[in-house]
């Protein structure tokens, strides 16, 4: 397959400029997704790497070679886009070959990988259907077989599973990482859903405003992120970010205030930190559990009950809300009073420009304090 490197790469529209300078190296065989909000800029980069918008600045580099001015045909990339852009009047069959049809390759060659696409993808019953014969996720797999016949150096996807209800979505979330499995091909692909990026990614990019926010693996952008930008992204339902003040600072890290006058010692570096400094405390819903003796009270506002877990919202004593993520059976009703316990070896720290506190060791998973 084939490596990618961007090397200072810039967009822009006029005076606009859209992306800001990105570097970025993408491995061989690595299955790398740009996720980030409406605007970040993520489709833009996808369609540069493509060649279907010009590169105003930097370098791409495909296997080494700087390919800035080289045709999108001629860079061996394949493009899946949120649209299945499918021949109606065509078979499946015909739709997955006409690539190879235009570039006049012999028929036997067509069949062989048709039929390879087709088996890989599981359509071999849906040969010689037409599109509206189809189902979306169906109609998205041929889309995905016209880009395997190709055999391309890298695969490009363009939030592909968008038009596909939730359970699709699921499916398919699967058969991608079963396909790239398969393959063992390098894929990037964009989507705005940070729950498709933490289920198929080997390497996260984080986009926001043109520029990148962190870059790793989905559990590492999870458990230590480096921003606030990121900690609100990653992670459904969202980490709870709560202000908080500095109590002290010492060889154990950072005691911090909490809502309702309660505190809480995070085991984070304290170098940047000073007693009365503004900080944003994070906590994955996880890592709070109803404790009789928690330092965070509260009032219970509403339950979100998922059959093996439970979500529930509280309105913080001292102001302010969290959500916890508890056991499912568990027998809490909105109004009720309600203590937290905390697991301070899975919270985060903030300073006033967003960037996280390194921790002081590694996350330990330890049940939430009683």
């Amino acid at each position: 397959m084939a490596t990618l490197s961007l090397r200072g790469l810039r967009k822009s529209y006029g005076a606009s400029e859209i992306i800001k300078g990105i570097d970025l190296d993408i491995a061989d065989r690595e299955f790398a997704v740009f996720v980030g909000p409406s605007g970040c800029g993520k489709s833009t980069l996808l369609r540069m790497i493509a060649g279907l918008e010009e590169i105003t600045a930097g370098d791409l580099l495909i296997d080494g070679r700087r390919v800035n001015d080289v045709a999108p045909a001629d860079r061996g990339l394949a493009m899946v886009f949120q649209s299945y852009a499918l021949y109606p009047h065509m078979t499946v069959r015909q739709n997955m070959g006409f690539a190879l049809r235009l570039a006049n390759a012999p028929k036997a060659e067509r069949e062989r990988k048709v039929a390879e696409a087709s088996r890989i993808l599981q359509l071999d019953a849906y040969l010689d259907r037409r599109p509206k014969e189809l189902s979306g996720g169906q109609r998205q797999r041929v889309a995905i077989g016209r880009a395997i016949v190709r055999n391309p150096k890298v695969f490009l996807f363009d939030e592909p599973l968008s038009n596909l209800d939730a359970a699709l979505r699921g499916q398919m979330r699967i058969e991608l990482a079963r396909l790239h499995r398969e393959l063992d091909a390098t894929m990037i692909y964009v989507t705005h859903d940070q729950v498709e990026a933490m289920t198929m990614a080997d390497k996260i990019v984080v986009l926001q405003a043109g520029r990148i926010e962190q870059v790793g693996s989905p559990l590492e952008l999870y458990h230590h992120p480096a921003n606030l930008f990121v900690a609100g992204f990653i992670g459904s339902p969202r980490m709870n970010l709560l202000a908080t003040r500095v109590l002290a600072v010492d060889a154990s890290g950072v005691r911090v205030e909490l809502p309702g006058n309660g505190e809480l010692a995070v085991p984070v570096g304290g170098a940047r930190a000073a007693v009365g400094d503004a900080m944003t405390l994070g906590i994955r819903p996880e890592a709070l559990k109803p404790a009789a003796t928690g330092p965070l009270t509260g009032e219970v506002s509403d339950i979100e009950r998922l059959g093996g877990l439970t979500l529930v919202h509280v309105a913080l004593a001292g102001g302010g809300s969290a959500v916890a993520q508890i056991e499912g059976s568990a027998a809490l009703q909105p109004g009720e009073s309600i203590r937290l316990g905390i697991d301070p070896d899975t919270t985060h720290l903030f300073d006033a420009d967003g960037q996280a506190l390194p921790r002081m060791r590694t996350v330990s998973r330890r049940p939430a304090a009683a």
